[in-house]
């Protein structure tokens, strides 16, 4: 068979053609299914020793006393700082230094490639007052540096969320929840006083009853009404163990009832969750702190060894209820291994008993680190197959919500974290005059609903959230437009602190910092 030009150039089309599929497709396919190599032999072993480092600096500083002495000269290198920026002309808007890839979101902001960055290197716990009740910390502090130091000596947060490497600051300027919430609240109600420096250079003290509507405003505001520089934030006795009722639930019906049932309870249930397995399947669990508990029923579920939590609490569908006893700091940081059930798709083996007992210990990989080593396909991969979402709701809207999850994201596990959302001034707060139970779904995994597309999706569920007077955590992407963004969120208090502490040139509004066109 004779070729002629025509036949060279359509073979050549078809072979320019089929690499360009397999340098995409087979490179989509390497990344999904091999980046577990690059995890396990490079960003675990750096990971561990990252939490060394940053354990035995935290203990040092702590018994040394070095923290509180430091701080002020800390806290005045950020005012000079942005007294510099005064007098250079405030040609750009502010914000913290603090590389993007470093937070536990997954997503990175642009907005610091074109704004002034300012310097903000607070990581310390600064006093811990058993008399006072009250723990003063940096901003950069984490739940796990928190915990590590507060168990020992007989105290816990009355909100501690799951995931060692949240700090304080983002906790505050974000929010915080646990399944402590639904008697407490958020992590923002908590709080005793904060310390800020403002956009003039001077520093301020905030609290229920000094500078008041500051102290209101602050939380969810993202840093942009000044720079968190300390925090006091109440702390209560702890107690050894948390005794944990297992309550598997077979039809949505019976799932709510229970989770209702258990989340309003006057007495009892420090804590209360519920993993959601599938459309009508569930395992709602419940937890009392106490200092007893009967030997043979002890699980230490935080020993590296141990199955991911997840995973265990699947188990109760099959064997009916059940009660366990937790150590505190396992319980608190149950979802910190497997981060909630994110790991299974970076190590697909990582909950394997082989794995476990021989790399268990180096688990998880700092997110941190996750997100420095992405590339563009990568991201891009994340963003086309991954949702990292948590919608706000009031309790009372979960049945109809679960639904509208199941039909945009068919995800599960599903979490479920109630909460008290106190009539208080600020960003967010319930309608009318009252206090009102919320529940956080959480939704994290690659969905599998049919013809899925991740901003669709992500939109109709935020119009859903807006429609019943909820709210969505702004960590990962929101698409909401700026004027949707003002109705979900109450602006009143924060536009007049803005305006007061003259904000507009010095730092932008948190839809500058939040909104998926200044993300990467």
């Amino acid at each position: 068979m004779e070729l002629n030009s025509n036949t060279g150039y359509i073979l050549g089309a078809l072979f320019l053609s089929g690499f360009a599929w397999f340098k995409y497709r087979g490179m989509e396919y390497i990344i999904m299914h091999y980046r577990w190599i690059f995890v396990c032999l490079f960003l675990l072993p750096l990971s561990v020793m990252y939490d060394f480092f940053m354990y035995v600096r935290a203990w040092l500083m702590f018994k040394l006393n070095s923290a509180p002495k430091m701080h002020d000269a800390k806290v005045k290198n950020v005012q000079e700082q942005v007294n510099a920026w005064r007098q250079d002309g405030m040609k750009t808007r502010m914000c913290t230094a603090r590389p993007g890839w470093v937070n536990i979101s997954f997503r990175r902001g642009l907005y610091k490639n074109t704004m002034r960055n300012i310097e903000v290197n607070l990581i310390d716990i600064l006093e811990v007052d058993t008399k006072r009740q009250v723990v003063r910390v940096e901003p950069l502090a984490t739940m796990g540096q928190v915990s590590a130091m507060l168990h020992p000596l007989g105290w816990t947060l009355p909100v501690l969320p799951e995931l060692d490497d949240l700090t304080v600051g983002g906790l505050i300027m974000g929010v915080g929840i646990e399944t402590s919430s639904h008697k407490v609240g958020l992590f923002q109600h908590c709080c005793i006083s904060y310390e800020l420096v403002l956009a003039d250079g001077s520093v301020v003290k905030c609290s229920k009853d000094e500078n008041p509507d500051l102290f209101y405003a602050v939380p969810w505001s993202y840093g942009t009404l000044g720079f968190l520089v300390s925090a006091e934030i109440q702390i209560v006795p702890s107690k050894k163990f948390v005794r944990m009722e297992y309550f598997p639930a077979l039809s949505r019906k019976q799932m709510i009832n229970r989770f209702e049932q258990e989340t309003n309870k006057k007495t009892g249930n420090d804590f209360v969750e519920c993993l959601v397995y599938s459309e009508n399947s569930g395992v709602i669990m419940t937890g009392v702190m106490t200092d007893d508990a009967e030997p043979d029923k002890i699980n230490s579920i935080g020993y590296f060894w141990k199955p991911w939590f997840f995973k265990h609490v699947e188990q109760f569908l099959r064997k009916g209820s059940g009660v366990e006893y937790i150590p505190l700091r396992h319980y608190y940081h149950r979802h910190s291994r497997s981060i909630f059930w994110e790991l299974q798709d970076i190590i697909p083996f990582g909950n394997n008993p082989i794995f476990r007992y021989l790399l268990g210990w180096t688990v998880p990989p700092k997110v941190s680190l996750l997100k420095l080593t992405q590339g563009e396909t990568t991201k891009k991969l994340y963003e086309k197959h991954q949702v990292i979402q948590d919608m706000l709701i009031p309790l009372g809207k979960l049945n109809e919500a679960l639904d509208v999850f199941h039909s945009e994201l068919h995800l599960y596990p599903l979490w479920l974290c109630p909460f008290m959302l106190y009539n208080q001034p600020g960003l967010i707060h319930p309608e009318g005059n009252r206090d009102e139970m919320y529940v956080d779904i959480g939704a994290y995994g690659a969905p599998t609903a049919p013809g899925f597309e991740a901003i669709p999706a992500t939109k109709k569920l935020e119009a859903y959230v807006m429609k019943v007077k909820g709210f969505q955590m702004l960590y990962a992407d929101t698409y909401l437009s700026e004027s949707n963004f003002r109705k979900m969120f109450d602006h009143k208090l924060y536009d007049k602190m803005r305006k007061d502490l003259e904000c507009k040139n010095a730092f932008p509004e948190i839809y500058g910092k939040v909104n998926r066109k200044v993300r990467d």
